[in-house]
């Protein structure tokens, strides 16, 4: 594989996938309204909400390998205009694995451990996923619009957090952040995940690419905790006050949308093809601290054109 193009590159797993490949591959970074200045790969600006766009995109670049990451990830936002969720999350990945088959290109989109209901936990690709909310539910039929478009097209489930472009699209910037600041957060004691640095991803991602996978895959760290002991795991390898995050059940957040309490998924199967074990959750965080030590934060941030 030689051309590389991702969809959402001013994205948190975007920018950071597309950083992280550069240089090994001819990458180009498809993004909408947040262009990007001076980054060190090609990009390309296009309204994927526009029936066609992506097609025409992919004509023009002709990549060997795609990584769909484009979305309405914002859970809540997709309760309140479910419109645009729809549109981006459930309709626009059959168009773009359509447009794969066509031309040849090997794609992986990105879906969500959210597709499961978050009762039993644990969950294998096998399972039959039982969405909660709009954003689940979208991101669900899109993952079948692919497969259905493109049978040898990868569907990733995913959840990560990583540094972003605006330094507020993570839970661990959030974390980060307000507790550098010296405020009070909340930690869900009640929800379980299994987050991945958004650099491990990416590299996962593209050994998928360059393997030619096909089928659903879950793309996550192979332990699990809560966002609570998340945010206090943090908190001490930076150095901040850990009392600060005040241990809370998610059924008194007040969230507009629902949220699966246990989204813990095996990752057996990716390991079995890849050969290697995924990264553990002290590897991804050891990693965002190396990142932080390094200014990392500060040197993706001058390639926002938002002033």
């Amino acid at each position: 594989m030689k051309k590389l193009l991702v969809t959402g590159a001013s994205g948190l797993l975007g920018l950071n996938l597309c950083l992280d490949a550069a240089g090994r591959f001819d990458v180009t970074g498809l993004v909408n309204h947040n262009s990007l200045i001076g980054a060190p790969f090609s990009i390309l600006q296009a309204d994927l909400t526009q029936p066609g766009e992506f097609a025409r995109v992919l004509r023009q670049v002709r990549p060997d390998g795609v990584v769909h990451a484009a979305a309405q990830a914002n859970i809540d936002a997709c309760e309140k205009d479910p419109a645009i969720s729809t549109r981006l999350n459930a309709e626009l990945p059959g168009e773009v694995a359509e447009a794969c088959r066509e031309l040849g290109a090997r794609l992986v989109h990105i879906s969500t451990d959210a597709v499961f209901d978050g009762v039993a936990g644990g969950y294998k690709e096998t399972d039959q996923p039982n969405p909660q909310g709009v954003y689940a539910r979208d991101k669900w039929a899109g993952e079948q619009a692919v497969l259905q478009a493109y049978p040898r097209a990868a569907v990733a489930r995913v959840n990560f957090y990583g540094w972003s472009l605006s330094g507020k699209r993570s839970l661990a910037e959030y974390f980060y952040t307000s507790l550098s600041e010296g405020r009070s957060v909340r930690g869900f004691t009640d929800v379980l995940f299994c987050p991945l640095l958004a650099n491990h991803l990416g590299n996962l991602l593209i050994e998928m690419l360059e393997k030619n996978l096909g089928g659903i895959y879950h793309v996550l760290s192979r332990e699990h905790q809560s966002k609570y002991a998340f945010g206090v795991a943090l908190a001490r390898r930076f150095g901040l006050d850990a009392s600060l995050i005040e241990p809370v059940s998610v059924v008194d957040s007040g969230l507009v949308a629902k949220r699966s309490p246990d989204l813990t998924l095996r990752v057996d199967r990716l390991e079995a093809a890849l050969g290697h074990p995924m990264p553990t959750l002290e590897e991804g965080l050891e990693q965002f601290h190396a990142l932080w030590e390094a200014g990392y934060p500060q040197q993706i941030k001058r390639f926002s054109n938002q002033e």
